[in-house]
């Protein structure tokens, strides 16, 4: 289980890297919604919810945008979000100790509903949908949608969702952020593992 308490940044210094972020958010969130929209598909119902899988995230910026919805959320709401990511993180260390899948839901999820929904990060606004990335040398990889897109939509016309301009995007901003603030060092955390990191 990773914790560790990253540092702080200065809200008048890490706003500006937050409203890039969140612009970026809302630019997948656009061509997420137009792939889906194409093969009439929604993820209401789903029986093998992407909020059950083990993810892990990688980027401080991304660290700092779940630890500002976190922040907003009410009282009651971050003092059972706490609890719940230990519950979870316990259990994801216990399956990981004994080789199975882990498969716990996220600890931010309330009765179906993503409590961080604004702040919710790149894997998870992405998820479901065939997608491309482009490698460099010109190589195009493509990668097929979650099960239930499969049996929902699979028979569908393929639409050409490409995440590269994302992932680029993510890693210039991450990038520029951690070389304004002098940050070293990786991160590869769960949601539930940045929640009880946070004060």
């Amino acid at each position: 289980m990773n914790t560790t308490a990253y540092p702080k940044i200065d809200g008048s210094t890490a706003g500006p890297f937050l409203e890039r972020l969140f612009e970026l958010y809302a630019d997948m969130d656009s061509k997420y919604g137009q792939a889906a929209e194409h093969y009439g598909f929604s993820c209401s119902g789903c029986l093998e919810n992407c909020c059950n899988t083990l993810f892990y995230h990688y980027t401080y910026i991304e660290y700092m945008g779940i630890e500002k919805g976190f922040a907003a959320l009410a009282g009651d709401d971050r003092i059972k979000a706490k609890e719940s990511a230990a519950d979870v993180c316990r259990k994801i260390d216990k399956a990981l100790e004994e080789r199975t899948q882990p498969w716990f839901m996220c600890p931010v999820n309330r009765d179906g509903r993503c409590l961080l929904y604004e702040s919710r990060p790149m894997i998870c606004r992405l998820f479901g949908i065939p997608h491309e990335l482009s490698k460099p040398g010109g190589e195009v990889v493509k990668s097929p949608g979650c099960e239930t897109f499969s049996i929902a939509a699979g028979q569908k016309t393929y639409y050409r969702f490409d995440r590269t301009d994302f992932y680029y995007r993510m890693a210039k901003l991450e990038s520029a952020l951690r070389q304004a603030h002098g940050l070293s060092g990786k991160i590869k955390m769960t949601v539930a593992e940045m929640i009880l990191s946070f004060d």
